[in-house]
């Protein structure tokens, strides 16, 4: 199992959890919902989502994942987690909320530190 993680807001993983099937924001549009590693996360969050709060962190057990999972190197030669299909929500272990600090920027939450 490899700990996956994916940046929601929270009302669209609200909607995914009545459906059954969460899609993201880039499913239908690039092929496949990003996720992050743990070590990747608030680097991915403090890039794409400051000063947003209304963002909850889904804690993915890749293991469960019925849709394919890849790991495809980016321009800057990391290599990031995508889901190629719908997340079947039974593969989402946790959610946290992913508030950000004072200054907008964003930090593990407790229930994540160490947990690499």
């Amino acid at each position: 199992m490899t700990l996956l993680l994916h940046i929601a807001p929270r009302a669209q993983w609200d909607r995914a959890r009545f459906a059954g099937v969460y899609r993201g924001e880039t499913l239908d549009t690039e092929g496949f919902i990003h996720c992050s590693t743990l070590e990747q996360v608030v680097d991915v969050a403090n890039k794409h989502y400051p000063g947003q709060n209304d963002l909850v962190l889904l804690c993915i057990d890749s293991s469960r994942v019925q849709a394919p999972v890849q790991f495809d190197t980016i321009e800057t030669g990391e290599r990031f987690p995508h889901i190629y299909g719908p997340l079947n929500v039974d593969a989402v272990t946790r959610t946290l909320p992913f508030p950000t600090r004072e200054d907008g920027t964003f930090e593990l939450p407790d229930g994540l530190a160490g947990a690499g």
